[in-house]
């Protein structure tokens, strides 16, 4: 049997060194501060990098450099035969794309297989470990790959952002809008269907927000998901970026007293995605688990 290197990104919520734990390989995501390029998990924690946000620090995200990439890919494949990677969706960085363009040129084609999963966050975490778990039963590489393409639309994800001001300086939307928006406690509430990050609902304030997130996630449990969930094949998420303990908490619990019958997994909203979302965002989801 081939040993297989499971590989994803810290856009998944898992960092380098929990990955050891779990049995897959970080790549950390580089995100600049003032300038300076830190990779995430390793010279820059969370808590560092929401205190520099706070205090008003530029920042900005950019894609880990085919070398980086390259780079790992070497040192897995010293001591593997092979290499499944799963970056964050395509839809949502051109990562992706650029791995497999990568993967196609020796030494790597027909040793590294890059798998388009159409996912971030917990769901991208969850496809990592799905991963794990697959090649452990004795999958092939190629054959991950193949399913977790084939289940990459098994998963829904909605976020509320807290504040408007990161969406502002991203240039998501303009400082009008976000200025009028802040008066009025408007929470944009945001989906990702199928890889692409979309406007789905606004909201006044976080607890009318997480309200439209649970009755959407509800909805695509009862609709789409349905056959997933009478399987026992679903769980749900919970992401988070700087936030109270006890918000959290809070939240956390009414997730699970909502979806009682089903496992929640936590992991962070990281520095790539809290670059954007600003301090106090929450994403709710649920995703295919086939682990039993």
């Amino acid at each position: 049997m081939a040993s297989i290197a499971i590989m994803t990104d810290s856009n998944s919520g898992i960092m380098p060194s929990e990955g050891i734990h779990y049995g897959i390989h970080v790549l950390p995501m580089p995100v600049i501060i003032d300038g300076e390029t830190y990779s995430e998990g390793i010279d820059i924690s969370l808590d560092e990098f929401f205190r520099q946000q706070g205090e008003g620090a530029v920042i900005s995200t950019s894609q880990p450099s085919p070398g980086d990439v390259s780079a790992m890919w070497d040192e897995l494949l010293g001591s593997h035969d092979e290499v499944v990677f799963i970056p964050m969706s395509s839809g949502l960085s051109s990562t992706c794309q650029t791995a497999m363009l990568l993967a196609e040129e020796e030494p790597y084609k027909g040793r590294v297989f890059v798998a388009d999963n159409h996912r971030i966050s917990v769901t991208q975490g969850i496809a990592a470990l799905e991963a794990r778990n697959l090649a452990d039963a004795g999958k092939s590489a190629a054959e991950i790959k193949e399913i977790l393409e084939a289940e990459a639309l098994d998963a829904t994800i909605y976020i509320a952002v807290d504040t408007l001001e990161y969406l502002k300086k991203g240039g998501r939307i303009t400082a009008a809008a976000a200025a009028l928006g802040t008066v009025l406690r408007v929470k944009p509430v945001l989906t990702i269907q199928g890889g692409k990050l979309e406007s789905y609902a606004k909201a006044r304030g976080m607890k009318s927000a997480f309200q439209s997130m649970l009755n959407a996630l509800k909805h695509d449990i009862d609709t789409r998901l349905a056959p997933l969930h009478k399987a026992g094949k679903l769980k749900v998420g919970l992401a988070n970026t700087a936030m109270e303990p006890e918000k959290l908490k809070a939240f956390k619990k009414e997730l699970t007293d909502s979806f009682p019958d089903m496992e929640m997994v936590y992991f962070p909203l990281t520095a790539s995605i809290g670059t954007h979302v600003g301090p106090g965002g929450l994403g709710i989801g649920a995703v295919r688990s086939d682990e039993l």
